[in-house]
């Protein structure tokens, strides 16, 4: 009976959490967080010397300037051939070598003292030794870009698949199931997650590749861009690239997000609610 009393209260509680849960909208919250920190900015930058700073308002003329000169184009697209193409590689390679390490004991055993052991490496480091091999132009930025991309996606799928349930593949095996259905129906979908996770990781390890070695060549792209207006203390064209780094990383970041909806839905709603 006590039970029975508490249970419309209890149910009246999740009904009014998910009407509050309802009301908020995380794009209205993000829009008043962004206006805050702009007007912030701004009025902040007005009030600094522009060799040291500038405003958001002088970031979108110098953005006009550049766009209409053609160089900001030309140096995003420069830019982007190498970050898109080094992290889709990176991420193929770290995907399907982290699942079979994770899979296979002898594979693991193997590959596994090497993969820390670069991994520790400050990667950085070895950029100058990179750009001797492959040059100055776009194999190096794109080798630059695949190994600071490869490390987080490996590791990641890795430990998707080690922390698979050994339960989950004992049901399996226990309704006859073969190794291959047991990696697809199983393995794979519980690593879905870790595996996201690596990719949303890779992109802003990308991102760094791409800026550094361009820091380093100095030739072409954002990261040029970069380096020359900083030389010549044009703070407000400075920050155009910078910025344009940033929304990147935004918009790829978001796309995975997207891409795990897709293909983990169950996730979303197994996330608890604050």
């Amino acid at each position: 009976m006590a039970t029975k009393g508490y249970a419309p209260a209890i149910a009246a509680e999740d009904d009014h959490d998910a009407i509050r849960r309802k009301r908020v909208n995380p794009n209205l919250i993000r829009g008043v967080s962004l206006l805050i920190v702009l007007g912030i900015w701004q009025i902040y930058g007005m009030n600094v010397n522009p060799l040291f700073f500038a405003p958001p308002s002088a970031i979108v003329l110098a953005f006009f300037r550049v766009v209409q000169s053609g160089e900001l184009i030309t140096a995003f697209i420069v830019s982007a051939q190498a970050l898109l193409l080094g992290f889709v590689l990176a991420s193929a390679f770290g995907v399907i070598i982290g699942i079979l390490m994770g899979r296979y004991r002898l594979l693991e055993y193997t590959l596994d003292p090497y993969v820390n052991a670069l991994y520790a490496t400050p990667l950085v480091a070895l950029i100058p030794l990179i750009i001797l091999w492959f040059g100055l132009g776009f194999n190096a930025k794109l080798v630059v870009v695949f190994i600071l991309t490869l490390f987080p996606v490996l590791i990641n799928s890795y430990t998707g698949v080690r922390n698979v349930s050994q339960s989950l593949v004992d049901v399996g095996r226990a309704f006859v199931a073969n190794e291959r259905q047991i990696f697809t129906k199983i393995i794979l979908p519980a690593s879905v997650p870790y595996i996201m996770a690596g990719l949303r990781l890779g992109i802003g390890r990308a991102i760094i590749g791409m800026v550094v070695a361009e820091f380093f060549t100095a030739l072409t792209g954002l990261g040029a861009m970069i380096v020359k207006y900083a030389n010549s203390f044009k703070t407000d064209v400075m920050f155009v690239p910078i910025v344009i780094l940033m929304l990147l990383g935004v918009g790829l970041t978001e796309m995975v997000k997207l891409a795990e909806l897709r293909v983990a839905p169950w996730k979303e709603t197994e996330r608890a609610e604050a």
